[in-house]
């Protein structure tokens, strides 16, 4: 087991009618010294409208006496040009804070608006790895999408439309003060979102499994039950449960855990597949989660030489493949197999063509991917490995 140092400051407000708390929440938190009461409220304009949500948040917040600015227009894989503009109204009207009231890619959004408020350069700089943060606004958040965990991590991906290029920062400063968890709010999501959803923090746990540090026993188990606990909460909610309380509470639960680096404590994770498939979204605009649905079967079939007996154990532990009937090599077939039919069930694609994705540009994907260096800890991989991984996806082997 690896060194490691555990600290996660996101303050996690859980449970039905929570919404309605979160002026109180910002107001309390100004009281302690650390911000204005003038905010940023940031959202996509969409779900969060229709639902009557966002009317519940700026009761709250008049009900707090703060004042807000606000931002919508968030897309998913959200856009570099909307958060130069957000930057441009936090420096313009001295807001302190920032509200974000969505999902992952407005919670992305918000948390880098919160890290080129108070830079004096590009905030892209920090995304193309030429500069390090080293301070953002606060910024707090009201979850309507588990998927992206952004809602209690270190992380921001967003797309420059110029490339297009998606990146990435990890960076303490950016971990949201406070969050919001109402289950109810999932209710009326469709149900691809909910899908994507799913995909991202299984992937989000994968990426964390497959490493190859021993004696992780305790994070090993943690990572497969909650596994475990994903699939079988989304089966509910996929068969006809789609207001079912308390499995809307597991998956909302199991997204922020999943990526709030409980699950990375004393492991080196991988990742790579993350980065491959930004090179699906940002050339594509494909959804994050069906990305990864496509993406990460491809991986695994990719490495099970690698390591047949953990790709053998993620068969037996997740998806319940009997040993005594397999070898290593066929076991971890089979959990392949049964991945991609999960994926298949919840209406994911897994495989280029069933996204109607063309294949002409995978040699161009591979490079891209790795242009920084090679990618993934469980096995480096280079511009011809990635290559193979993008052909087994579109191939659909």
């Amino acid at each position: 087991m690896q060194n490691f140092v555990y600290g996660n400051r996101t303050k996690i407000i859980f449970g039905k009618a929570t919404e309605k708390t979160v002026g109180a929440e910002i107001a309390a938190y100004a009281k302690e010294g650390e911000g204005p009461l003038r905010i940023l409220l940031h959202h996509s304009g969409g779900h969060a409208v229709k639902s009557g949500l966002l009317d519940t948040v700026k009761e709250s917040l008049k009900g707090a006496a703060v004042e807000w600015v606000e931002l919508s227009g968030v897309k998913p894989n959200p856009r570099l040009s909307l958060v130069y503009h957000g930057v441009e109204i936090c420096k313009k009207e001295k807001l302190g804070f920032v509200l974000a009231v969505g999902g992952g890619s407005v919670i992305d959004s918000a948390k880098a608006i919160a890290m080129g408020a108070l830079y004096d350069g590009d905030v892209w700089d920090f995304y193309d790895h030429k500069k390090v943060p080293a301070q953002a606004l606060p910024v707090a958040t009201v979850l309507t999408i588990p998927a992206a965990g952004s809602e209690s991590s270190i992380s921001s991906v967003i797309t420059d439309e110029r490339g297009p290029w998606k990146q990435g920062v990890n960076d303490e400063c950016i971990r949201p003060v406070f969050s919001i968890l109402n289950p109810e709010l999932t209710y009326s999501l469709p149900p691809y979102q909910t899908a994507c959803g799913v995909a991202d923090m299984l992937a989000h746990i994968m990426e964390r499994y497959f490493t190859r540090e021993p004696h992780v026993e305790l994070t090993d188990e943690l990572c497969e039950g909650a596994m475990r606990a994903i699939i079988r909460n989304a089966r509910k909610i996929f068969n006809g449960n789609s207001q079912d309380y308390d499995a809307r509470a597991e998956i909302m639960w199991a997204g922020s855990l999943a990526h709030n680096n409980l699950l990375s404590t004393g492991r080196i994770g991988d990742w790579a597949s993350h980065g491959i498939e930004h090179e699906l979204s940002a050339l594509y605009d494909i959804a994050h989660g069906a990305g990864l649905s496509i993406i990460f079967p491809a991986w695994i079939a990719y490495n099970i030489k690698e390591d047949t007996p953990r790709l053998a154990r993620f068969a037996a532990k997740v998806w319940g493949v009997d040993g005594a009937y397999y070898d290593y090599e066929q076991a971890a077939l089979e959990g392949v197999f049964r991945l991609k039919n999960f994926f298949r069930s919840i209406g994911l694609p897994v495989s280029f063509a069933d996204a109607k994705l063309p294949a002409d540009r995978i040699p161009e994907m591979a490079k891209r991917t790795v242009r920084f260096g090679p990618v993934g800890m469980y096995k480096k991989l280079d511009a011809k490995d990635v290559e193979a991984i993008y052909r087994i996806a579109a191939k659909e082997l």
